[in-house]
């Protein structure tokens, strides 16, 4: 059975044997977000989730809904440099195709 512990050999400090413990965290893991806006159409949504987040059509429809009536959608939970990827790549190949969609990421 794993434990979050793990132990090193005892060390000797005046006399007295102690055991460091140490734990590890995991990484802080960020939301990546879609913000709704007037422009980019509801189908590049949909291509960009199914194409960046791996979402299959049925929950990329769901998410595209999502953000067009709140404003906002959550697309996945990442490590930061993952979601700081994705972030720039949706950006930039919502640019190149004429959109302004907008992506961003903020801690979980």
């Amino acid at each position: 059975m794993a434990s979050d512990f793990s132990r090193s050999a005892p060390e000797q400090k005046g006399g007295v044997a102690t055991i460091s413990k140490t734990r590890t965290r995991r990484p802080t893991q960020y939301k990546v977000l879609l913000h709704n806006d007037d422009f980019t159409a509801m189908d590049f949504v949909v291509d960009v989730l199914i194409q960046f987040f791996d979402k299959d059509v049925t929950e990329a429809t769901r998410i595209m809904l999502l953000v067009h009536h709140t404003g906002l959608g959550v697309c996945g939970v990442y490590p930061r440099d993952i979601a700081e990827t994705k972030v720039s790549e949706v950006s930039e190949y919502a640019r190149a195709s004429g959109y302004p969609l907008r992506c961003s990421m903020e801690p979980q």
